[in-house]
């Protein structure tokens, strides 16, 4: 069998902030000449489709709005589920967040609304936190895009969405539904894009605790990139184990091309 369709991480993948980790026009250019479709998975709730659309086209890659599912779209699918109709949520999140849940019938307030819902914000304050605080602590459900408690930058590891949402959930006592990957709502949205099944779709990453473990929950083959936050050493020690592993994406790619594809057992 053959691999027909491939979720792609992007931070820490495909580029690391600004900087591309390859030339990402080659890479895509194969794929489509061995007629490989592919969407895009990432946690970062901070811009939306249509912004990474523009990320990627700088790169030389044409893609579809539609081939990207962020954390952000993922939350608020969930919470179209949840609330049909829509309806006030007290936001923490940047403004791809909010666009994106404003896009599913949600607007902002701070009083009687039907859910707190979170997600990466850099500028984010105490006082947030404090009025998130007390509308959980009253009743108002919990949710949040993500764990990740950093991402990869140029710098280095930094503080992600996980870091406010464990902030919150200390200080209420109250965990987070969170809908982002590892859990498998996410790849199962990206599935229902691609019309792909698990088996034969690839999962690639650089995190273990979220691509790899979320591509496993699917039922899809994984591959761990070493070029974002997992190391070498978290490899060895940990539980989660991908299907392959590849120092960065050229390799990965380079290694399909020459297998025509084929799924490695």
């Amino acid at each position: 069998m053959k691999f027909k369709s491939i979720i792609f991480d992007m931070d820490g993948v495909l580029w690391k902030d600004q900087t591309p980790l390859t030339n990402l026009k080659n890479i895509f250019k194969k794929l489509d000449a061995a007629s490989i479709e592919y969407a895009f998975a990432t946690n970062n709730s901070t811009k939306t489709p249509v912004e990474y659309q523009k990320k990627i086209a700088l790169f030389g890659v044409q893609i579809s709005p539609e081939q990207v599912i962020t954390s952000g779209t993922n939350l608020a699918s969930l919470l179209k589920e949840n609330y049909p109709t829509g309806g006030p949520l007290y936001i923490i999140g940047e403004n791809g967040l909010v666009d994106i849940l404003k896009d599913y019938g949600f607007y902002y307030e701070e009083s009687s609304v039907l859910a707190v819902a979170g997600g990466l914000d850099r500028s984010v304050t105490y006082e947030q936190l404090k009025k998130a605080t007390i509308l959980i602590n009253n009743g108002s459900p919990f949710y949040f895009t993500n764990p990740d408690p950093s991402y990869p930058s140029p710098e280095g590891n930094i503080p992600g969405a996980g870091a406010i949402k464990i902030a919150i959930e200390a200080a209420t006592g109250v965990k987070a539904i969170t809908p982002g990957k590892p859990e498998a709502f996410m790849f199962l949205n990206a599935l229902k894009y691609l019309k792909s099944t698990p088996q034969e779709t690839l999962v690639i990453g650089d995190r273990l605790d979220t691509d790899i473990l979320g591509g496993v929950r699917t039922g899809c083959k994984t591959a761990l990139v070493l070029t974002g936050v997992t190391t070498s050493i978290d490899l060895e020690v940990s539980e989660i184990q991908p299907d392959y592993v590849f120092q960065n994406i050229d390799e990965l790619i380079t290694t399909l091309e020459d297998s025509d594809w084929e799924i490695i057992t």
